[in-house]
């Protein structure tokens, strides 16, 4: 199901562990160079103003919530594998975000049901290196966790780009950012996680392949433990350990045994990972020693957590669940997040990876995820004493919702994200919308591009923008897009031909680009760009001024938007984007 997918696992993990990694921090030549070389060139770049973005799935008009319940996912779309921590009653959660920029959101909460996106950890070019990063590489499963020791909150990840490789950055107040830049680490692999333990040792545990090179069968992975010296910010030489071979039993062959975290109770050290690859077998399993370096002995009742054993056919279904990170609350409560999707009618999975929380219970030897076993549902009990506001005020939007944005604020909200480069670097927020930069780079290409995206977070959904532009050839185009990677998404958008100007719908499928559809329009004023999707059927528009929508195209797939269909690691984005490189031809 996930071939593509599971090709780039493989090849990351080759890298990751054969790769010799060189990189001057202080040094951020070849990034800031390959921005300017993308600068922006035109100053009659398109203007966006009102976007309006509507989610309406069903499975939300039908469940609606009662006062002691709240939804899961509490991070609709591409927000995938989460990590959370906890000071006192404050809770960070974060999220993987490959080649996006800024990258690495985070999230805080006092009560785990109502969340407010603080920021981004990683929100400069020296953090973040990216610019030539397809859109399913970049930052893999950071893990936050804080040291009670020193004050001090950690954000340690994977960067697949510019040779970086594991590396940590750090800050003693999240709410206000201001996180390190990035130290590099000695070892290979991917999803590393920091443990502190109470004598105020610190330990790295993370993905790797065998210690030979050689696996056994594809897909065989090891978990490996580290000493680390928190004085350097680095593992100690010499120290590491396989502390899991293959899974839970090698002999039945388990695959990508990756995510690991490590948590004490009662005197035992547990280790929490992944298994089965983030696709249709995915699980959560857990591990018991006496020891931090193990030896581990797995559950008997693995997996804790998985929805693969289920029947494929029962109504809104949740699927791909694992990748979790467990937190005590300070009631001494425990719960867990974790990633999952919810595919379509289609069995598409264009919403992405989301984020989902479940209650656990850790009253006997081993945590058990309330439910996780069983068909997930849309809402779960809310934890004692808690007021669910999560559609007011500023904290995320949950179920279905509005975000409607004029673009006219001072600053970005930071739900937009860029790819492979800053925001600032090709938008001017003036008081009648967001004026673009238009970059020489076409949408297909592996280069920061001048394009604004928003996640899709519901399978039905309308999204549209309104936009002032005058394309004067070929080479311009400026409009609204559905993209799952840089090989794979759609565009509606105006450019111009022989001195007149169109709308034309493009549909990019594995780098193949084809014009779907196309229309004259006359030269200047208002155009308002629509799409609006029911599961895997999408349907694209347009209207000028005040008139009335069109559809242009009919009804389109949404077929390229989808994981399963594409690979890689993201949900679909929706995006305004322009260019001064348009490839594709009328």
């Amino acid at each position: 199901m996930l071939e593509k997918t599971d090709k780039l696992r493989n090849k990351i993990g080759k890298w990751s562990c054969l790769f010799v990694f060189t990189l001057c921090y202080s040094c951020q030549g070849s990034s800031n160079n390959h921005t300017k070389m993308a600068s922006a060139v035109d100053s009659d770049g398109p203007l966006f103003s009102h976007f309006n973005y509507v989610g309406n799935d069903t499975v939300y008009n039908a469940n609606p919530l009662s006062q002691d319940a709240f939804y899961s996912p509490i991070l609709q779309g591409c927000y995938p594998d989460p990590s959370i921590t906890r000071k006192g009653e404050d809770y960070y959660l974060v999220n993987s975000s490959f080649a996006m920029f800024p990258g690495v959101p985070i999230f805080h909460s006092n009560d785990l049901v109502n969340w407010t996106q603080i920021g981004h950890v990683l929100d400069r070019e020296s953090q973040l290196q990216v610019a030539t990063a397809g859109i399913s590489e970049g930052i893999y499963a950071p893990d936050i966790s804080y040291n009670k020791h020193n004050d001090t909150f950690y954000m340690i990840t994977t960067q697949i780009a510019s040779g970086i490789g594991n590396m940590v950055v750090k800050t003693n107040d999240p709410k206000r950012g201001n996180w390190s830049d990035p130290i590099k680490l000695n070892f290979g692999g991917i999803d590393p996680s920091l443990f502190f333990d109470e004598d105020g040792k610190a330990y790295v545990v993370h993905n790797d392949a065998p210690d030979d090179g050689e696996e056994q069968y594809k897909g065989h992975r090891v978990i490996k433990i580290w000493e680390y010296d928190l004085a350097k910010d680095q593992v100690v030489a010499g120290s590491d350990k396989i502390v899991v071979n293959g899974g839970v039993d090698i002999r039945k062959q388990p695959i990508w045994i990756e995510a690991p975290h490590i948590y004490k109770k009662n005197g035992k050290y547990y280790l929490m990972c992944a298994e089965g690859g983030t696709g249709a077998n995915h699980s959560e399993v857990i591990f018991i020693s006496d020891q931090v370096s193990g030896p581990y002995s797995p559950a008997p009742n693995n997996p804790i957590l998985s929805q693969r054993h289920l029947d494929k056919g029962r109504p809104n279904p949740v699927e791909w669940a694992g990748h979790a990170d467990l937190v005590q609350q300070h009631n001494g409560e425990w719960y867990g997040v974790f990633l999952a999707v919810r595919p379509n009618t289609a069995q598409r999975v264009n919403t992405g990876r989301e984020t989902f929380i479940l209650p656990v219970d850790w009253s006997g030897k081993w945590p058990t995820f309330e439910g996780g076993m069983d068909p997930l549902k849309p809402a779960i009990r809310m934890p004692n004493g808690v007021k669910n506001k999560q559609n007011t005020e500023s904290f995320f939007p949950n179920g279905n919702f509005t975000f409607f944005d004029r673009l006219t604020a001072g600053k970005l909200d930071d739900r937009w994200v860029a790819l492979r480069g800053p925001r600032e670097n090709f938008v001017q927020i003036t008081e009648n919308g967001a004026k673009f930069k238009s970059y020489s780079v076409d949408i297909t290409e592996k280069k920061p591009i001048s394009a604004l995206f928003y996640r899709q977070q519901h399978r039905t959904f309308s999204a549209e923008v309104e936009m002032r532009f005058v394309p004067r050839a070929s080479q311009d185009l400026a409009g609204l897009t559905c993209m799952q990677s840089e090989r794979f998404h759609y565009m509606l958008g105006l450019t111009a031909a022989d001195d007149k100007t169109y709308i034309v719908l493009t549909r990019t499928d594995n780098g193949d680009t084809k014009v779907i559809a196309k229309d004259q329009l006359e030269k200047g004023g208002l155009v308002k760009l629509r799409v609006s999707a029911d599961g895997d059927d999408y349907q694209f528009a347009y209207a000028q001024g005040d008139d009335a929508y069109q559809n242009i195209g009919g009804t389109v797939s949404g077929d390229i938007l989808s994981t399963d269909v594409a690979g890689g690691f993201t949900g679909a984005l929706v995006g305004i984007y322009s260019t001064v490189a348009n490839k594709a031809e009328l």
